[in-house]
């Protein structure tokens, strides 16, 4: 399976007619490497929270659904005073990976319970 870079996910943006605008101005890689890994084996995630066409929450997850083909459910997010438009090509998507090795594993067992599979199988997904 093919490592997600920068590159890919630029190519990836262009190549697709994305719907939805980013408020965040970074995204870490290895975050978005871990779902999409889950993804394109049909592990399911809970639904981005969206107010029009803005991402409140679950960038990662939707890139990761964009990289893998895989259907993300959209529901209705708030957007705040502080939400600001940034144009995808202006994400900086950072290599250091944002979650813990405990985070990792308490995020693993939640998509675990969500799917309602052995966590044994998301950690051979990720190896």
């Amino acid at each position: 399976m093919e490592e997600v870079t920068k590159q890919l996910i630029l190519e990836s943006i262009k190549n697709n007619t994305i719907q939805l605008c980013s408020t965040q101005t970074k995204l870490s890689l290895p975050v978005i490497n871990r779902m999409y890994k889950k993804m394109s084996a049909g592990i399911k995630f809970s639904g981005i929270k969206v107010y029009d066409n803005l991402i409140c929450d679950g960038h990662h997850r939707f890139i990761a659904s964009i990289l893998a083909d895989f259907p993300i459910d959209w529901i209705p997010g708030r957007k705040t005073m502080a939400t600001c438009i940034v144009d995808w090509d202006s994400v900086i998507f950072e290599e250091n990976d944002w979650d813990s090795p405990s985070e990792i594993n308490r995020l693993n067992q939640q998509d675990a319970d969500f799917n309602n599979i052995p966590m044994e199988k998301i950690v051979e997904l990720l190896k």
